[in-house]
């Protein structure tokens, strides 16, 4: 009897005391708590580059890859295009899961060599207060634009098929250990 518990014990410890887990058992990216559904049009109004209103739940289905930048999109903002890229295009049988999606925090012109570096993403642009209080949970006027931007732009973020945002990294991330990230929750999904 002793025996048919042992298991049933250890599991009961480890989960009690995550100290105790083994390095690699959990995600590398930070868990949003709460997690945030995503925002209406309404309430977050999307344009994309030409002009024409967006809608980000018709997205919903799909893994989405997000980040947050000014158009100019310096170095900081190319590595997090990048990163998403590459995840985006390591995924194999799985990468009609995913997307890819750039939200332009200013009015400025895009340059052509990100636009052609980055084809394939969504890029809209979006007001970065409105934007800050869906990502970092923001309350309504509680950031000047100028803020806004400078909190967004440290980041990058997931939003699960259901539509609800659940994880996000530094901008600095391991590209590494954000595709492995990724890659798990494919593989271990079955919504998307």
């Amino acid at each position: 009897m002793l025996m048919s518990l042992a298991p049933v014990i250890a599991a009961l410890l480890v989960y009690f005391n995550p100290e105790w887990r083994p390095e690699g058992s959990a995600a590398y990216g930070e868990l949003v708590e709460p997690q945030r559904p995503m925002p209406t049009a309404q309430n977050l109004p999307l344009t994309t580059l030409d002009g024409k209103p967006f809608d980000l739940s018709s997205l919903k289905g799909k893994w989405i890859m997000m980040a947050a930048d000014g158009a100019a999109c310096p170095d900081s903002c190319a590595r997090k295009l990048y990163i998403i890229r590459n995840t985006h295009a390591s995924q194999g049988k799985h990468v009609e899961r995913l997307t890819r999606v750039w939200f332009i925090t200013d009015d400025a012109p895009v340059p052509e060599k990100v636009l052609e570096a980055y084809k394939g993403a969504v890029m809209v642009r979006v007001n970065p207060v409105m934007l800050q209080q869906f990502l970092l949970g923001g309350a309504p006027g509680s950031m000047t634009p100028e803020q806004a931007r400078n909190a967004l732009a440290p980041m990058i973020w997931v939003i699960d098929p259901l539509g609800n945002l659940i994880l996000q990294y530094p901008s600095i991330a391991d590209p590494e250990m954000f595709r492995k990230d990724i890659r798990k929750l494919l593989q271990n999904s079955r919504i998307g």
